[in-house]
């Protein structure tokens, strides 16, 4: 069993994190009075000072609409070729896939596609993946020994996970990770694994964060997130009050699903080429870095590694799962709900 005990590092000032993206972008540009609307599914901490300090390096403006993956994508694919969004930075690739099967983005491309892993980035060149999360499952040390961690998702239902167990069904890594079971497993297995959680009386959560939290606090043993939290949560509390470890599970299991923060270009986007520019500035080392230390997520762009106390992406027993097959989202909730777990 792979498991993080970690110490996590000292956060590197956004200001001296960036203060070379200037010279990487090449200063100035003649698109300097070119505005980008940005519909972005992730946080405004975590890209932000991002596309500050790229409109300070190229002048082209940055206006960003925050909200929900799921939702940003319905509302593209609502205003179809009218939509006045330039890029969308979705969460994980479910969101980027359901904007993709509308036709509506425009290919990236080659040099920028050439950045990262075909794995992580869309079969047809349509998006591309910028970070990289994991799922895990996180378990109270003091209560579950290193040993008795489940190797597979699959043994949470079992009768000693009784109660124990905590999930976020309405947040998108946990219907991604949903989908992915589906592509996997079939849909057979994927329906009984929900029918038996909620046989299983498994404690359901609005977010990862919450989840974590219980875990540590001893309120559950057992919990499904993703990677990350841990070290948000130990950021703010102290690492030495840390009683919650990541678990990988192994051998392929969808319990340690690859899944992607990513990008696509609107066909309609009126700046195409200064859109162009924001997404190969997202994959620059500066970004990548910004994105590993700050957000503890695992850079995509090759060159780039992520903090010492993780695994590289090539050491983790991840699903052989096509990103792309991700955006068949309404059939998920249907089974979540059929569940009961909706």
């Amino acid at each position: 069993m792979l498991s993080l005990r970690r110490r996590v590092p000292v956060l590197l000032a956004v200001a001296g994190l960036l203060a070379t993206v200037t010279a990487a972008c090449g200063g100035g540009s003649s698109s300097d009075s070119a505005t980008l609307t940005l519909y972005s599914g992730r946080a405004e901490v975590q890209i932000q000072p991002l596309l500050d300090e790229f409109t300070t390096a190229t002048g082209i403006k940055v206006k960003v609409r925050y909200g929900a993956t799921p939702e940003l994508a319905a509302q593209i694919s609502e205003e179809g070729s009218n939509s006045p969004a330039d890029l969308f930075f979705a969460q994980d690739a479910g969101g980027l896939g359901a904007v993709d099967d509308r036709g509506l983005f425009a290919p990236v491309p080659p040099e920028i596609l050439a950045k990262v892993d075909a794995r992580y980035r869309a079969d047809d060149g349509d998006w591309i993946g910028v970070t990289g999360r994991v799922r895990v499952i996180v378990a109270n040390s003091r209560n579950v020994p290193d040993a008795e961690v489940p190797t597979s998702v699959f043994a949470l239902t079992e009768p000693r996970w009784k109660g124990k167990v905590g999930i976020a069904p309405t947040n998108g890594s946990f219907e991604s990770f949903v989908t992915a079971m589906r592509v996997q497993a079939g849909e057979e297995r994927t329906r009984k694994f929900l029918d038996d959680l909620k046989a299983n009386d498994v404690k359901t959560y609005n977010d990862n964060a919450l989840i974590l939290k219980a875990v540590n606090d001893g309120e559950i043993d057992l919990g499904l997130v993703n990677h990350y939290y841990w070290f948000q949560l130990a950021a703010e509390i102290g690492e030495d009050k840390m009683v919650a470890r990541n678990h990988f599970t192994l051998n392929g299991d969808p319990g340690a699903l690859v899944n992607v923060a990513g990008v696509g270009v609107l066909k309609s986007a009126d700046h195409q080429a200064e859109a162009s520019r924001l997404v190969s500035f997202l994959l620059d080392r500066t970004a990548q870095t910004f994105f590993a230390e700050k957000n503890f997520e695992f850079p995509l762009a090759s060159g780039v590694q992520p903090l010492p106390s993780l695994p590289k992406l090539s050491e983790v027993q991840s699903p052989d799962i096509d990103l792309s097959d991700l955006s068949h989202l309404d059939e998920t909730l249907a089974m979540l709900r059929e569940a009961g777990l909706l």
